[in-house]
């Protein structure tokens, strides 16, 4: 367990903090394990104990007792011998036997760096390596796998939602005063790139090429037409204004009639007839406009002092940060929504690669392979370094939190090397008792 403490310093000063090194990882049903352990060690604990007994009372009752006495003290004497040598190695591996510090023993808290620099070189050498891992990605066939978790319902949902939220993880997480200067920049830069003269030219050629611009004309002229309807009081009005005192009004409302009449009539014409001289007037005047700014070297001037002013104007900084603030509020709004067009368009896309997947082997077999040669890729260059954090990850560890830990998930099976060495060492005290008996 990593434990904290503060440690006062001289009088100003500021008192230093000693943090001791973490633990490892607690073991799943840890009181458990602990009630089983000492179980165990009480039942070794028991037998030795009882054979010790054994030993006590056959040795008392040899001198002149039964012959079987001696096979009873000889086996009770190396089943204790037994019992004792592999209680001294299972202890010794956890700690000091009695507290004694005897060489090579209390080996895991004394050796725990080099347990785990050797954990760590082991995984390195038979783990972490590009080729047994890239064999076992292909055994696996990831890309079939795939196919078949992406064809169950609901599965193409799930991975929209997580693409969505990462999304918006990573527009959040960019820098928004960066990301400006960068579209301004890209956006100064493609502007600068074209000339602004001829490419208008090359736009409005295109445009009036198949005649389009007719339909704008069309659209001006209607127009200026139901202005003309809307504003007639008025233009009666300025005509009264503008006339001469001494003209009769009845003659002011003749002219005007004339006039505005005129001009309607002469607006309707235009839009009735495609052939009409003023739209071939028109189609000149814009073919010459179209030339001169692809040709004309003032014309070309004048649209490039044009995009300087347009690049200097504060007004362009304002519309690139409105295109990204805009954007990562639209992310943000649609990543929540299962409707929303971006989860939508999310899903459909995961759901066509998922059934193109199922549909060719081939594409799995290229997925496998790139899957195989990404983990043999990233094993073989980071393979020391995983090795490294295994080992400075032991290394932090409080020595005496980890051998208990150990104890706890090893000691129960341990203490049954207690018990089968009592055992043993009793039928092999047994075995050499008879043969000894035998010689003799």
């Amino acid at each position: 367990m990593s434990t904290t403490t503060t440690t006062p310093g001289p009088a100003g000063t500021i008192p230093t903090r000693r943090v001791s090194p973490p633990g490892p990882p607690r073991l799943t049903d840890e009181a458990g394990r602990r009630r089983a352990l000492a179980a165990m060690r009480r039942r070794a604990t028991g037998l030795l104990v009882f054979m010790t007994v054994v030993f006590v009372v056959a040795l008392g009752a040899e001198e002149g007792g039964a012959g079987w006495i001696g096979y009873v003290r000889a086996t009770a004497e190396a089943a204790m011998i037994g019992g004792l040598a592999d209680w001294f190695a299972v202890t010794a591996m956890f700690r000091h036997p009695l507290g004694v510090p005897i060489p090579h023993t209390a080996i895991i808290p004394s050796r725990k760096d080099q347990i785990g620099r050797s954990l760590g070189e082991f995984l390195q050498a038979n783990f972490l390596s590009g080729p047994v891992v890239a064999e076992r990605v292909l055994a696996s066939c990831p890309g079939e796998r795939l196919a078949e978790w992406l064809a169950r319902p609901g599965s193409a949902e799930i991975v929209a939602r997580h693409a969505a939220d990462a999304l918006v993880a990573v527009t959040g997480g960019l820098d928004d005063e960066e990301i400006n200067t960068a579209l301004q920049d890209l956006v100064v830069a493609r502007l600068r790139a074209a000339p602004v003269a001829p490419l208008a030219g090359r736009l409005l050629g295109a445009v009036t090429q198949d005649a389009s611009h007719q339909e704008v004309f069309d659209g001006l002229l209607r127009g200026i037409d139901r202005y003309l309807v809307e504003e007639q009081p008025h233009l009666r009005q300025r005509l009264a204004q503008e006339s001469p005192w001494w003209v009769p009004e009845p003659v002011d409302d003749r002219i005007f009639e004339k006039i505005f009449g005129g001009l309607r009539a002469f607006l309707a014409d235009v839009v009735a007839d495609p052939h009409h001289e003023v739209r071939a007037r028109l189609d000149e005047r814009l073919a010459q406009f179209v030339e001169r700014l692809q040709a004309d070297p003032e014309m070309i001037a004048r649209g490039e002092d044009f995009k300087e002013e347009l690049l200097a104007h504060p007004a362009l900084r304002e519309w690139t940060s409105s295109l990204w603030a805009d954007l990562k509020r639209t992310i943000a709004e649609q990543a929540v929504d299962p409707a929303s067009v971006l989860r939508q368009r999310l899903a459909s896309a995961v759901t066509a690669v998922g059934e193109r997947l199922a549909s060719d082997p081939a594409l799995q077999a290229r997925v496998d392979a790139g899957l195989a040669r990404f983990a043999a890729y990233v094993l073989d260059e980071y393979a020391d370094d995983l090795s490294e954090i295994i080992r400075q990850t032991v290394e932090r560890w409080d020595a005496e939190v980890v051998t208990d830990q150990l104890e706890i998930l090893l000691g129960r099976d341990l203490q049954f090397i207690r018990i089968n060495g009592t055992v043993v060492g009793g039928l092999v005290g047994l075995v050499l008792h008879a043969v000894s008996e035998a010689i003799a």
